[in-house]
């Protein structure tokens, strides 16, 4: 029987995409392109946020 996992919010700041790879326009010497790999630094990688806490969400 399957677990049930609870259901996590997805990231606002990356939409569930929090790695990037982008290539930077130069070439490594065998042809391949160079790219950087950026995280998002809202959910640090994983893509997903806690729940906001109900202080938070009162304003208080």
């Amino acid at each position: 029987m399957p677990s049930r996992v609870p259901n996590r919010p997805v990231c606002r700041s990356c939409d569930g995409f929090p790695v990037v790879s982008i290539t930077t326009g130069d070439r490594h010497r065998d042809g391949s392109r160079a790219t950087l790999t950026v995280a998002c630094p809202a959910c640090k990688g994983t893509g997903h946020t806690l729940p906001a806490s109900a202080f938070a969400k009162t304003g208080r």
